[in-house]
């Protein structure tokens, strides 16, 4: 019998997040020698990679910072809440937004090609964490806001899980409270756009057609059309500009007269929510 302890196998499952089975398999091969199972355990996992393609990856973690007027949102997904809330993967996720920081990323591809300092590239980096854990793990998204004051919310919707919900907001103008509180409002109610001039020409006509067809269904009489359509096209509005939404601290007044009240204005946005 492998000369090995429970001890010994909850620390090469804390330190390379593989399952249980996956671990004991690796300790017996290695005779207990945790160095040898570590490797045995990596060797392994890189033959699985490419299996682990096709596999679904619904769970993970956002992660963000603030740096000199810079925000950086990363989003890293993994197929397990069971990895997601593991000390391996979050450690691999600061190292991924570290990256993300350094080397000035806006998007998910050009993160995966950047080069570590080790020469690794960070898609390497997380071939070899795929191949240790045993699961499917990427970088689904990254975000980059720069403005006069930026701010960055993290929100948990399970205690036992690390963040789920991530937000970045670029201000001009306010202080922290105000953009820490309009951040909070987007996570809550997950606006699509800034202004209703970003919302797509081919959407709101579609909104129109649509009001419409559902005003005629109800019977609404025809010199009401326009009025009724009009309104459920604001309506529309209403639910997806950030600056037009009910604010989540006062549904009386709107986010943009919050802003407005406060002395600021807001230049951008980015909200990521694991797996969506």
């Amino acid at each position: 019998m492998a000369n090995y302890t429970a001890a010994d196998i909850k620390a090469l499952r804390e330190q390379t997040g593989a399952g249980m089975l996956d671990v004991k398999k690796a300790l017996d091969e290695a005779d207990g020698d945790r160095a040898k199972a570590t490797e045995i355990l990596r060797v392994k996992g890189l033959k699985g990679v490419t299996k682990r393609e096709g596999r679904t990856t619904s769970n993970g973690l956002v992660a963000a910072r603030v740096e000199n007027g810079v925000g950086t949102l990363v989003e890293v997904l993994c197929e397990t809440d069971f990895v997601a809330k593991s000390e391996k993967f979050g450690e691999l996720a600061q190292q991924v937004l570290d990256q993300a920081v350094a080397s000035g990323a806006a998007d998910a591809d050009a993160l995966l090609k950047s080069t570590l300092g080790d020469g690794r590239t960070v898609q390497d980096l997380l071939d070899e964490a795929n191949a240790t854990i045993g699961e499917k793990i990427e970088v689904k998204r990254v975000a980059r806001l720069e403005g006069g004051n930026v701010v960055s919310y993290l929100h948990k919707t399970s205690p036992d899980l690390p963040a789920q919900i991530g937000v970045l907001v670029a201000l001009e103008g306010g202080d922290e409270q105000v953009g820490r509180d309009v951040a909070m409002h987007i996570a809550a109610f997950s606006p699509t756009v800034l202004t209703r001039d970003e919302v797509d020409a081919e959407t709101v006509e579609n909104e129109r057609r649509v009001a419409e067809a559902t005003a005629k269904e109800e019977g609404k009489p025809e010199a009401a059309l326009p009025r009724i359509v009009e309104g459920r096209v604001n309506g529309y509005f209403k639910e997806n500009v950030l600056l037009e939404q009910p604010f989540a601290k006062d549904a009386k007044k709107t986010v943009g007269k919050v802003l407005e009240e406060a002395g600021a204005n807001a230049q951008s946005f980015a909200r990521f929510r694991v797996g969506s």
